[in-house]
């Protein structure tokens, strides 16, 4: 009997991305077979697509990306049958981190920071922009009624929202400042907003982002190529400052702005990821400041979270899913992203539909 393939997309090399065949794989014990519906193309995936690598996670050898995803069940490993109420056909959204569950750090409630993870398209662990994939099944959420492939992968960046928002333990009434309105920080603007955000500011170069945060979640927004963004907050909030200034852009300024924009004994709360692995702050404002500094690491325990608040209609984020792309054309769809063309902000590829 001849091997069943499935498409699958691998990364070579800088911008060298290649739709080919591979085997199908087999779920081992505890794991699912899943049949991919929708992956975002996250800006984690547009580094290394443009840049080979994020800090020291360097692709060495071919990779295929992804890890913002949904599926549908397609088979079961030994003892996946039935476990977590998984049925065949069900469609799940899935965490892409697979901690170990046994290190100090996830005994204590951390699996984002497990030093074991193996975390889906981060070099060596291959993603999921292929036609199936296997994971454990506890690592699968199923979808309420009413979900679509789209909400299911985007709950992969509003968990990370959520998580952004968790750090900053952001109180009913306080202001925010959001430098970078992408999709994650357009979802921590939206989650913040759900939380009782009293004002939220964004900061933002492309013009449609800055419309889409205003009509999304915003009270204002302002352009770093044609003010001062850090005296155009502090003017907005007569000369004060935000409670909480989170950095959602990963450009050389920004880190800078939110400490900057950041009230004395506020919080700066960092996401963004610098493409060349550094980030700035000046000292003696930060000092002076007495502010908190806190930094992201993807997310913990968020999806159930994720669910409710789209199911209740706290959050919105169907209109991030901008372009849609199947499989075969996924170059087309990272160099749009990369671009920022055609006011793109999530490019979906659909794998099965």
């Amino acid at each position: 009997m001849s091997e069943k393939t499935m498409l699958t997309s691998r990364l070579y090399g800088i911008r060298d991305l290649r739709v080919e065949r591979a085997p199908v794989p087999t779920p081992g014990p505890g794991e699912v077979l899943l049949k991919i519906a929708s992956v975002g193309t996250c800006g984690s995936d547009v580094h290394y697509y443009l840049e080979g690598g994020i800090g020291d996670a360097i692709v060495k050898e071919p990779i295929t990306m992804g890890h913002e995803f949904s599926a549908w069940i397609a088979g079961f490993g030994p003892g996946a049958e039935g476990e977590h109420g998984l049925q065949l056909g069900q469609l799940v959204a899935v965490e892409p981190a697979i901690a170990c569950g046994v290190c100090e750090f996830c005994q204590h409630g951390h699996p984002n920071i497990c030093p074991n993870v193996r975390f889906c398209g981060t070099p060596p662990i291959d993603g999921v922009f292929a036609e199936y994939a296997v994971m454990p099944a506890e690592n699968c959420f199923a979808l309420p009624e009413g979900f679509s492939a789209d909400d299911g992968a985007l709950l992969e960046p509003l968990g990370i929202a959520i998580h952004t928002v968790d750090l900053a333990h952001l109180k009913v009434g306080q202001t925010i400042a959001i430098l970078g309105a992408g999709p994650v920080g357009l979802m921590t603007a939206a989650v913040a907003k759900a939380a009782g955000a009293g004002a939220i500011y964004v900061t933002e170069p492309l013009a449609h982002r800055r419309q889409f945060a205003l009509d999304y979640a915003a009270d204002a927004a302002f352009d770093p190529n044609a003010e001062d963004v850090v005296a155009a907050i502090m003017r907005a909030t007569d000369g004060r400052g935000v409670d909480v200034a989170f950095e959602a852009a990963g450009a050389h300024e920004t880190p800078d702005q939110a400490a900057r924009v950041a009230c004395p004994g506020g919080k700066v709360v960092v996401v963004g990821i610098p493409s060349d692995d550094t980030m700035t702050m000046n000292a003696s404002t930060v000092r002076r400041k007495g502010l908190t500094i806190k930094l992201v690491r993807r997310m913990k325990h968020t999806y159930p979270r994720a669910i409710r608040m789209v199911s209740k209609g706290l959050v919105d984020i169907a209109p991030l899913a901008t372009h849609h792309f199947p499989l075969e054309r996924i170059v087309e769809a990272f160099e749009l992203v990369a671009g920022y063309k055609d006011g793109v902000l999530r490019a979906m590829i659909e794998v099965n539909q």
